[in-house]
């Protein structure tokens, strides 16, 4: 900066865990591009190499009480970002232990590694799956949580045990439950890869440029304006956005707070469907399965706590923009 003036996080450190993932990656660019210092620990699982543009990477896994110990202590973070987690709902299911094991033991073993070094502040990866079927929309941070599979009750039991480390140890922590993270970053650097990919938006694109490509629609008989099931999708730039400034908030304020993050708004699977066609100039190849098992009709969030509190808004989030973003990575990434 010209003026000599000092970037807001500048002087700030910042432990990433899972940031070589998808979510995880797009907030490491955040912190950096505000002046953090930023460190990403992941053990390369499901994340990948070479999304880790910003800082340095330490391997490690959070199953490892001396690696994350040792991980923690050296960095002596001001904040840790917390992502490394397994997210597949159909997997969670077939594999509870292993969700409960990675999600919620591991998370465990990173509050106490925080404790021991009296590091203060967490950031953590939340999601709407610790609602449930919604019994009113949109979905605020009051809405009652009843999760229908493991990967969302893997998550609600960190959320509970943040509450009491808070209360127990003096642990800050904000817990952001967010709703469809899609779209690219807008730069190109960094995108979606996941191995199963599961996401609506890539196997979309994919259905709509591979010739032997599929989508499925799962239901097409729901209580909606099209049949179809609707869904909140929020640019992973502004999710990044919303992490960047509740570490900023919980550094300044401290205590412990949730919040949704979502666009208030949803889009049907067909028209995301369209939105694709367009971007491409194909539609996507589709058949329409049934319904799968604990599929609300709509999920759609309020974000009007995260407004109000964090002056955050999903400015990035409208669906052409997601599928722009995303389509670019897509055809860069071959």
């Amino acid at each position: 900066m010209n003026d000599g003036a000092k970037m807001p996080g500048a002087g700030r450190t910042v432990l990433v865990t899972g940031g070589a993932g998808y979510v995880g990656s797009h907030c490491c660019k955040a912190f950096h591009s505000a002046g953090w210092r930023v460190v990403t620990f992941d053990d390369l699982s499901r994340g990948h190499r070479e999304l880790v543009h910003w800082g340095d990477l330490i391997e490690g896994t959070l199953h490892d009480h001396e690696s994350i110990n040792q991980a923690v202590a050296q960095v002596s973070p001001d904040l840790v970002a917390h992502f490394a987690a397994v997210a597949y709902v159909g997997e969670s299911v077939e594999n509870p232990a292993m969700y409960y094991r990675n999600n919620s033991v591991g998370t465990l073993n990173l509050l106490d590694a925080m404790i021991k070094a009296d590091v203060k502040n967490l950031l953590f990866s939340s999601t709407c799956a610790s609602y449930g079927v919604p019994a009113y929309l949109p979905i605020n941070e009051a809405h009652p949580q009843a999760p229908v599979n493991p990967y969302g009750w893997s998550k609600f039991i960190v959320e509970r045990m943040l509450e009491d480390y808070g209360q127990a140890y003096g642990l800050n922590s904000v817990a952001l439950r967010y709703f469809n993270a899609a779209g690219a970053d807008p730069d190109g650097e960094i995108g979606e890869c996941h191995d199963p990919e599961t996401h609506a938006v890539p196997l979309a694109i994919a259905a709509a440029i591979d010739p032997d490509g599929m989508f499925t629609v799962f239901g097409s008989d729901f209580d909606t304006r099209d049949g179809s099931a609707i869904r909140d999708y929020v640019h992973v730039t502004d999710l990044a956005q919303a992490h960047l400034l509740a570490g900023e908030h919980l550094i300044a304020n401290g205590g412990n707070h949730v919040f949704n993050l979502g666009t208030g708004t949803g889009t049907t699977v067909f028209e995301l469907l369209d939105a694709i066609e367009q971007a491409v100039g194909r539609a996507p190849q589709r058949i329409v399965g049934p319904r799968r098992a604990g599929d609300p009709p709509a999920l759609i969030a309020s974000f009007a706590k995260a407004r109000d509190i964090l002056g955050w808004a999903p400015r990035m989030s409208g669906i052409d923009n997601i599928v722009r973003t995303a389509l670019a990575w897509h055809t860069r990434k071959g």
